[in-house]
């Protein structure tokens, strides 16, 4: 939901700071990986519940992914390879930190499977609309250039990064975050799945 005005704030500095990557000879896949290494050392320091510590990390995650696509698109190496890179470390980083709250406090098994299982259905979602969506030739770049359509909701991309950061800061609160946050997935779910039923109802 706030994804656009986000990139309206961020693009200029994420640009700039791509710049100087670029000039450093850093490839946006290694730097795609390399955030997505730094995000998974957040996980057993959850579960040890170094909360700031994995916060910090998390943060340095997705500042990575925040400056991956502008590398690329600075280096001129925008590729298949990269989009899908890119999804895929979201997805696993994303069930990953839930995850690491889970091994830390065992009593929030229950919200976390909820939650994970809720992002499955974000992530299942808006992956088989970018799908059908890049079948049918339907662009967007509403969230700055992609290499998916990019179908929006309720929880996108800047809404859960300020999850992690409340669940972190305030670990105490993650049952009833989770539940709630869990909802607000779903919810952004049925968006979606709403948007296709009526967007791609024809031959």
């Amino acid at each position: 939901m706030l994804d656009v005005f986000a990139r309206r704030l961020l693009d200029r500095p994420l640009n700039t700071a791509a710049s100087s990557l670029a000039r450093l000879g850093i490839g946006a896949n290694a730097l795609t990986l390399s955030g997505f290494g730094l995000g998974l050392v957040a996980v057993p320091l959850l579960a040890f519940e170094a909360y700031i510590a994995a916060l910090i990390l998390i943060l340095l995650n997705r500042l990575a992914d925040g400056l991956d696509g502008p590398l690329a698109r600075t280096t001129g190496h925008v590729s298949d390879l990269g989009g899908f890179l890119d999804i895929v470390c979201d997805f696993v980083f994303y069930s990953a930190v839930i995850f690491g709250f889970a091994l830390g406090q065992p009593d929030y098994a229950l919200p976390a499977a909820f939650l994970i299982f809720s992002f499955v259905g974000t992530g299942s979602s808006f992956l088989a609309y970018a799908i059908v969506a890049a079948k049918r030739g339907i662009t967007t770049d509403l969230r700055g250039r992609k290499s998916l359509y990019y179908l929006g909701g309720l929880t996108e991309g800047t809404e859960t990064v300020a999850f992690l950061i409340v669940i972190c800061l305030f670990p105490d609160w993650f049952p009833w975050l989770a539940w709630g946050f869990g909802i607000a997935c779903w919810i952004t779910t049925a968006t979606r799945v709403l948007a296709g039923w009526r967007n791609f109802r024809g031959s």
